[in-house]
């Protein structure tokens, strides 16, 4: 057994630090549990030229803002930097590298996180492990059968190693933008969107998209529609790389192919094309395997809950994952609130747990 504490959060990531910041000022015992060999969480394999779209001060987490104010938009190594110091500062028991094999619950209220460097029991656990593990790859007929190179944007790093190639990048977020604005400077690209791409204004960066879930958020608080609320979450923030993109006229896009063949793609209308690589930016799904057996995850991958407490195990919680765990909880500034939430309803539950048991 390598202990037993009030709390395990299981991922050292962004969403795990801000719930181990919260704990710590709730009085609670915890550990956080992380696979990665480093401080970053999924930002350790983010790829290289990466810049937020949003300012650093509305890039931070919880408790301490990240340096550069309202003018600054960090990259990689910046968020990297800061989440390591972040880390540091709060002294937050991480132990790392830690890859959690299991969850399971008992009779006595207790929950067994079985892991490859032991054991431990707590009252409570903590998911905070994003998405980053699961990318997600459309189910294309023929993709099988395409002999160039696939890579999910999860694994991309850099465009040099597409340099003179043809490349189809498929996706219309953000990702598929800044890294359709890379390597369309070295490569021949094509870049696919199930719908054509709704850009923002070039003076709006991504603060609007967080105001934008806090109002979803308050229209659900007064009983309204959230769906109700104007513009979208997957519009494209137009960061200077994209404006550069733009400029050269390569942010055109065209619809899905109808299938793939061992070179290329055959498109709707029966025209093929001939690619030596696909990026794929389409998404990710929760990485959930850790909690696989218990028979809680639905078919769309995610998990039912109040707030961020499963509905059917009420010893477990989820954080981080996106808008069913809370909308924007799955970035840097948005995550705070969800963290803040879980934290005092797990005190709350665990200090009625107690008084009961008296």
């Amino acid at each position: 057994m390598a202990g037993a504490v009030d709390v395990v959060v299981i991922g050292g990531g962004q969403s795990g630090l801000a719930v181990g910041y919260h704990l710590r000022r709730a009085g609670l015992s915890f550990i956080i549990l992380d696979a990665e060999a480093a401080p970053g969480g999924a930002w350790r394999h983010a790829w290289r030229s990466l810049r937020l779209f949003s300012p650093a001060t509305w890039s931070s987490l919880p408790g301490w803002l990240l340096n550069g104010g309202e003018t600054t938009y960090p990259g990689r190594d910046d968020i990297l930097g800061y989440l390591s110091r972040y880390e540091a500062r709060y002294e937050l028991p991480v132990r790392r590298p830690v890859t959690v094999r299991s969850v399971g619950t008992s009779e006595d209220d207790l929950v067994r996180v079985v892991t490859d460097a032991g054991d431990w029991t707590a009252r409570m656990v903590v998911s905070a492990t994003g998405t980053w593990r699961h990318p997600l790859i459309p189910d294309y007929p023929g993709l099988e059968t395409f002999r160039g190179v696939q890579i999910h944007s999860a694994n991309y790093q850099a465009p040099e190693p597409f340099a003179g190639q043809r490349v189809l990048i498929v996706g219309g977020g953000n990702s598929g933008a800044q890294i359709l604005a890379e390597v369309s400077k070295v490569a021949a690209t094509t870049w696919v969107t199930l719908r054509p791409p709704v850009f923002l204004p070039d003076e709006v960066d991504g603060r609007v998209l967080f105001h934008r879930a806090t109002a979803r958020i308050k229209a659900l608080q007064e009983g309204r529609d959230p769906d109700a609320i104007p513009g979208g979450f997957g519009d494209i923030v137009m960061v200077p790389p994209v404006v550069e993109a733009r400029s050269r006229g390569v942010l055109r896009s065209v619809g899905p192919p109808a299938r793939f063949t061992e070179t290329g793609v055959i498109w709707r209308d029966g025209a093929s094309s001939e690619f030596d690589a696909v990026i794929w930016c389409t998404g990710f799904r929760p990485a959930l395997d850790h909690v696989a057996g218990l028979g809680l995850i639905r078919e769309d991958g995610t998990i039912e809950v109040d707030g961020t407490r499963s509905i059917r195990e009420p010893r477990l919680w989820f954080v981080g994952y996106g808008g069913w765990t809370g909308p924007a909880s799955a970035t840097l500034i948005g995550v705070g609130r969800s963290a803040r939430e879980t934290a005092a309803r797990i005190s709350e539950a665990l200090g009625a747990a107690r008084q009961g048991g008296r």
